[in-house]
């Protein structure tokens, strides 16, 4: 009798082979239940379809003598099957078990350890100093006293660290003892939701603090909204990526406020603001309450990309920085940090729903969580680059 297979997840991440004499797809877990990366033969990948929670074995059989031409395709079959179950790839016990045991790990910390060191960035802390030290050589003296805050990448910084630098560069002595509010990207958060932890985020410099009356502030205003000790925050760079430089220039002692935005995909893909959602508009009204009562204790730092494009984000392009589309590219995103620089949160926005956002701006959530949170900012664009 023929039996169904499990689906393949969801939430994994995909992209063609980087090895060179290992061509094909590469599968690995953004999550972190697993360590595991598969690398499935392009003549396979074409198989994973019968991985779709409806197919069964007897499918999968078929469609591997098709793609082979060979009618003894058993150990293949079986191969797939328990590699990609194995490997926690597969919507299963398996990877119930391991998210669960994972999701408890986390819950139990005492602190937030860094994902990406060793990296991203050197894991020792006398190579992470020399390496920011690098990053950071040649930065522009801060000029304004009134800043309130910035927006820096959360690409990998060895890739954008001339906009780090650019972001970085502008943060005066005098906001050391603030609470610094990073709102970061979610990138595998919920929709319509805010992740937050109490969990101080360690780096090679130290261990944060983490106000913990403001984020409990927020966790009681909209629990509905919140995801408290998000798991998210386990593996997430956004917010991992600006302790680290906020580390480097003011010592390990911070304070932070590490709030993780999910996207608005209802308000994009069906209309309307983002606030139509009743949770997020309790979450911005009790941020923006919160902005309002602190004032100048606060400092804003968002970890933000903009556009997403080329064969990465499944893209027909070859995605050539500033050349060709891209520099259609460029002409958009400055459209919208112009609406960003000028407080207009509804005008931004409006530029986001276009098209269902098909720049894919990995950012747009905590950049307007911060207009409607703090609508009298202004901005000023200090570097652009792809």
């Amino acid at each position: 009798m023929s039996k169904r297979l499990p689906r393949l997840r969801d939430n994994l991440d995909m992209m063609p082979s980087p090895v060179a004499d290992r061509p094909g797809l590469l599968i690995r877990d953004n999550f972190r239940y697993t360590d595991a990366a598969v690398i499935i033969p392009p003549m396979l990948v074409e198989s994973l379809r019968c991985f779709d929670g409806e197919s069964t074995d007897l499918e999968l059989r078929e469609a591997l003598v098709r793609i082979t031409g060979e009618l003894q395709v058993g150990d293949i079959e079986k191969n797939i099957i328990e590699t990609l179950g194995s490997s926690g790839f597969l919507d299963d016990e398996n990877y119930a078990r391991m998210r669960d045991e994972r999701h408890r790990e986390f819950a139990a910390e005492p602190t937030r350890q860094p994902s990406h060191a060793g990296a991203a960035y050197p894991a020792e802390l006398e190579p992470a100093r020399e390496t920011l030290r690098g990053w950071m050589d040649g930065a522009t003296p801060p000029s304004s006293d009134g800043l309130i805050g910035i927006a820096a990448p959360h690409v990998s910084p060895e890739g954008g660290w001339r906009s780090y630098q650019a972001a970085y560069g502008a943060l005066a002595p005098q906001y050391k003892d603030r609470t610094f509010v990073i709102l970061g990207t979610s990138h595998y958060g919920e929709p319509e939701r805010f992740g937050l932890t109490r969990k101080p985020y360690v780096t090679p410099f130290g261990e944060t603090s983490v106000d913990l009356e403001l984020v409990d502030a927020l966790a009681a205003a909209a629990p509905d909204a919140v995801q408290m000790e998000d798991y998210c925050h386990a593996v997430e760079h956004s917010i991992e990526f600006q302790a680290l430089f906020l580390q480097y220039i003011y010592g390990p002692n911070i304070r932070i406020a590490p709030i993780l935005c999910g996207s608005y995909a209802h308000s994009i893909y069906l209309g309307g603001a983002p606030e139509a959602n009743e949770n997020v508009r309790r979450f911005l009204g009790a941020l923006g309450d919160l902005a309002a009562k602190e004032g100048d204790r606060l400092f804003w730092v968002l970890g933000i990309d903009m556009a997403h494009k080329g064969r990465r984000y499944h893209d027909r392009l070859s995605a050539i920085a500033d050349r060709g589309e891209m520099a259609e590219v460029a002409v958009r995103d400055k459209q919208r940090i112009d609406r960003i620089n000028a407080g207009d949160a509804a005008g931004f926005w409006d530029l986001v729903q276009e098209r269902r956002d098909d720049l894919n701006w990995c950012g747009s959530s905590p950049l307007y969580t911060f207009l409607k949170a703090v609508p009298e900012a202004r901005g000023t664009l200090n570097r652009y680059e792809q």
